[in-house]
């Protein structure tokens, strides 16, 4: 097993790592099945996905809210290979599938009330014709036929480089990827079921005595939001994450930062300012 393959279990499968690969697996790049569907129907990955356009400022709001709002673990961000941004949640332990459309559900509600649905993507998502009757997402990182890239998982620094083409041009590094997922954490059940709590609809009398609705979005700034002009600048990682991983700037080497000076550097052609990001993507450091 892979080290990523070993992140990829540790994160997202419905079964535990030592328990046999059982119920709806997606393949992906390291040869493995990933169970992300149990026997039972329960899981512990749970994905959002938005697409045409992938649009980077939504996708922090939400990435920011549900950390801000509800306390909970960042999720991975990842490309889709294809259009979209996507968010990855992981869970401590597994809950019905239902369930957890549930939790999806409340986040669409809460964060992209105003995005047409059209756009939204989200899973497990109910299919009768499995069993049991739950499809999920296609795996990352991965080459799906017909797709124009990769998909991969990518910084919260590096994001916003990918708004017009949301794909890698080549596989991503493997070593890369497992040391983005290294740094992540999953939901607990109780931060879980709290957060259920505070994205459940309110009813209309506790809205009366409630002078902040449970559907506000957040106040604070989106990283990646375009200024008046409208021009879209990559978002510096000191203003747009968590505190914390303004520390990265000071472990850079020589070649990184010159990386991430043609990344930023609004004056050089756009294709080379995303080879630059592309390039950064195996060696970035994880997220919080």
């Amino acid at each position: 097993m892979t080290r990523l393959h070993q992140q990829l279990r540790r994160l997202y499968a419905a079964t535990a790592p030592e328990s046999p690969a059982t119920g709806n697996g997606n393949g992906n790049d390291t040869g493995e099945a990933l169970p992300m569907v149990s026997s039972q129907g329960d899981v512990r990955a749970l994905v959002l996905t938005l697409a045409r356009p992938a649009e980077w400022a939504a996708v922090a709001r939400l990435w920011q809210g549900v950390q801000a709002d509800l306390a909970l673990p960042a999720p991975a961000i990842a490309v889709s290979g294809q259009d979209a941004y996507q968010l990855w949640f992981s869970l401590v332990h597994p809950v019905p599938a239902a369930q957890a459309v549930e939790f999806l559900q409340g986040l669409v509600s809460r964060y992209w009330a105003g995005i047409q649905p059209s756009r939204l993507g989200s899973w497990p998502a109910h299919d009768a014709a499995l069993s049991p009757p739950w499809a999920h997402a296609p795996a990352v990182p991965a080459q799906r036929a017909g797709a124009p890239g990769w998909s991969a998982f990518v910084s919260a620094d590096l994001a916003p480089m990918f708004a017009d083409d949301p794909w890698l041009d080549m596989p991503p590094n493997p070593d890369g990827q497992a040391s983005l997922l290294a740094g992540l954490r999953s939901i607990t059940q109780d931060g879980f079921e709290q957060a259920l709590l505070q994205l459940a609809p309110a009813s209309p009398t506790s809205a009366e005595a409630s002078p902040v609705s449970a559907a506000e979005p957040a106040a604070a700034p989106s990283p990646g939001a375009a200024p008046a002009g409208g021009a879209r600048p990559v978002a510096s990682s000191l203003g747009a994450l968590p505190s914390g991983q303004a520390a990265m700037q000071d472990n850079l080497s020589a070649p990184r930062r010159f990386l991430l000076g043609v990344m930023r550097d609004e004056r050089i052609d756009l294709a080379l300012r995303i080879q630059a990001a592309q390039a950064l993507l195996p060696y970035e450091s994880p997220l919080p």
